[in-house]
């Protein structure tokens, strides 16, 4: 028999002495514990995480870019590409002035719509909450959204932002990063835009190389000059 679920590193698994630690679990005393973030597997007694790489964990304070996927009546789901996904309340987002019988959601955020978000409320009981009241937050409307793995974000941010200020000064862009791995790119023109977003991805495949600033400024540079031209 086995037993499937999303657990977090340093969950408490199972107790008792009649189980024993499987890959990404560690036991202290008789309690066995998750040493990564991954799905739980029960086997035969046998206690294992099965690891989900890449997979973004929520944290409060969090700025994230999330997917509406569903329309609730008071309430919208959002696909934060976490194993939990997030809500937004209609409160929050019509800032307190709610009315069901006057206010439309589906008018206001329809499913495919994407959002930049914060993460106001998350506790592994129950899935994060959103607010997008504040500065920078809302609905996306313009740019394009490029995607990354949550763990190269410090790269793309770089050694006290150089990275990032470096894409933001030579793609002439705003750039919002969200922290579960999606990245909002507005630049003056549609060029500048993909010539950033082929930056990152740059940057992802080579984020455990050394020099890598210096390849990106020289990336960024040429393909100014070939926009030009």
């Amino acid at each position: 028999m086995s037993e499937r679920k999303i657990v977090l590193p340093g969950e408490l698994l199972v107790e008792g002495g009649e189980y024993q630690p499987g890959s990404n679990v560690f036991k202290y005393g008789e309690r066995l514990y998750a040493s990564k973030i991954g799905i739980l597997s029960i086997v035969k007694q046998t206690v294992s995480v099965i690891a989900l790489h890449g997979v973004y964990e929520p944290k409060v304070g969090d700025t994230v870019i999330g997917k509406i996927v569903d329309v609730g009546a008071f309430s919208w789901t959002v696909d934060i590409r976490s194993p939990y996904t997030a809500v937004l309340n209609a409160s929050d987002y019509f800032k307190g002035r709610f009315n069901p019988a006057k206010d439309s959601l589906i008018k206001a955020l329809k499913p495919g719509d994407m959002i930049v978000a914060q993460i106001v409320d998350f506790d592994r009981t129950k899935n994060p909450v959103l607010t997008v009241q504040g500065p920078g937050l809302g609905g996306v409307t313009k740019g394009i959204i490029v995607e990354l793995s949550p763990s190269k974000i410090p790269r793309l941010i770089g050694k006290k932002g150089s990275m990032i200020n470096l894409l933001k000064k030579e793609g002439k862009c705003q750039i919002t990063i969200g922290k579960n791995g999606l990245i909002h790119i507005v630049g003056e023109k549609p060029e500048y835009e993909e010539l950033v977003a082929q930056a990152i991805k740059k940057i992802e495949r080579e984020a455990h190389t050394t020099g890598l600033t210096d390849r990106i400024m020289k990336f960024m540079k040429k393909g100014r000059e070939l926009s030009v031209n």
